[in-house]
Parts: C-alpha cells; structure tokens; sequence
C-alpha cells in the first residue's frame, strides 16, 4: 500500500466571490499541506451579501470532472460539499463508490445568508446515500436536525443528533456547535464508535464567517489524506479555522470570508 499523498478530490459548488465553496475548498487543503483537484456541481452567483443565483452543472459534466481526475491523478479523500439536487447526489455516492478512499461529507444545506443549496426533497438522499458513505460527516446543527429529527439547542442535543448519525452508517460525526447557544464558548463535538472529543474555543464576535463550514470540513479531509489519524485531523482543522476566523480581513458587506491563507504566512 502506498503512502498518503495528500491528495483531495472536492465535489461541490463554485462561489464567485471566493469564501465558501470550492475556492475555499482548495486554499483549505493547501494551507494543510494538501493537494486539491475539483468537480464542480454547480456555479452560484455569490458575494458576502448572498447567493444570487445557482446554475447546475450537467450530471454527465460532474462524473466525467470526477473521472478524469481519479483515473490520472487519484485521491486519498474525498471532500464533498454543495449537491443541490436528488440526482446529483445519486450521481456522486456512485462516484465515491467507483474509488476506495475515505469521504469527509459535509452535508450543505443553506448558505450563510439563508439561501437554499438543497432541494428539500434531496435531504432524505443525503440521508440515505450520503450519511453512510462518511468517513467523517460534518453537520452544523440545522443540517443534524433537518437528516435526524433531533432537537439540536445544547450539547446534549449535539450528542443525541451525532448518535443517530453515527447510527445512520457514518463512521464519525463532527456536531459544529457554531448554532448552538450564544455564550462566550463555542463547543463542536467529534463522534465516534468507540468515544467522543470535545473541542471548545472561544465564540468571535464577528461576522466574517462565511465559508467556515466548506473550510472545516476540507482542512478535515486534507488531514486524512495526509494520513493523520481522525482525532489529529479534526483537531488540527479546527485549529486553523478558529484561526482563520480571528484573522478574518473583514471584506465585504456582509458575511465575510475568512483568513485561508495565514498558516503559508505564519
């Protein structure tokens, strides 16, 4: 078996303005020391104000970005993010199913200024066909509450949700707890088979943070195709996000994007 190269093949949406999406996707997994290739499911027209249109690439236009990718280049993970629409995620678990490496899923639900990224009749795919797929999923608490029925309003509720996941078919879940609660203290909660890891930081007032979903998530899957064991990877991606949000550059009007790049300065 051949090392882990740090290779990530990212299926998701585009954003035109740079801070979530695919373009986070990939300043992600290079301040991780990763290697991002891309399949595109979809082009929004997006700043930080909001989405102002999506455009759906052809089914045939994912798989085939997918394929050409997988047959040269390869992957050590998977990162998926924005699907939109039932076929598309039917056309992505074949996808993941065509290749043997692990898939961190983040299950996009609505965009940081409250558009839609999921048909509601997609919800019950993701939750058939993605969920078990995960290798690591990575709801924020609407998304677990939207795929279980639980109640998401305190760490209970993030453990309870995270269970039922887990008992969905994923092999660990990373309950965001960025919804949860309003205090001083942000906790995520990272769920596994065998035990749980409480991550805590402190909660930043600001509103530079679009994109920390997408970012999470592909720093997380950047960690795994390095061959970091899951607890190290969760850790170190959560790390840099926290990070990323302190030194946010604060562009926009709106929801603003993070720092991707301050670990390459640091």
């Amino acid at each position: 078996m051949t090392s882990p190269l740090g290779r990530v093949l990212i299926i998701a949406g585009s954003d035109s303005g740079g801070g979530a999406g695919i373009q986070a996707d990939i300043k992600a997994v290079t301040a991780m020391g990763g290697y991002a290739a891309t399949a595109i499911t979809a082009i929004t027209i997006q700043n930080t104000m909001g989405v102002h249109g999506v455009h759906p690439l052809p089914l045939d236009v994912i798989e085939q970005q997918a394929k050409v990718v997988l047959d040269d280049i390869g992957t050590d993970a998977f990162k998926t993010g924005m699907l939109g629409t039932v076929e598309t995620v039917e056309r992505v678990a074949a996808i993941l199913d065509s290749y043997a490496a692990p898939a961190v899923i983040d299950p996009v639900m609505i965009a940081k200024g409250g558009h839609p990224l999921l048909a509601e009749a997609a919800v019950g795919a993701v939750r058939s066909l993605m969920v078990p797929r995960a290798a690591l999923l990575t709801p924020n608490a609407p998304e677990a509450e939207a795929l279980t029925g639980v109640p998401v309003a305190d760490l209970d509720g993030q453990r309870r949700a995270g269970e039922a996941l887990l008992a969905l078919g994923a092999r660990a879940v990373l309950m965001k707890g960025g919804h949860v609660g309003d205090g001083a203290t942000v906790t995520d909660l990272l769920l596994t088979p065998t035990g749980e890891t409480l991550l805590e930081g402190e909660r930043f007032d600001t509103t530079s943070t679009h994109g920390t979903g997408c970012t999470l998530a592909s720093a997380c899957a950047a960690g795994i195709a390095l061959g970091r064991p899951l607890e190290v990877a969760v850790a170190e991606a959560w790390a840099y996000v926290a990070e990323a949000i302190r030194r946010a550059p604060g562009l926009g009007h709106g929801h603003g994007p993070l720092d991707h790049g301050w670990r390459l300065r640091a």
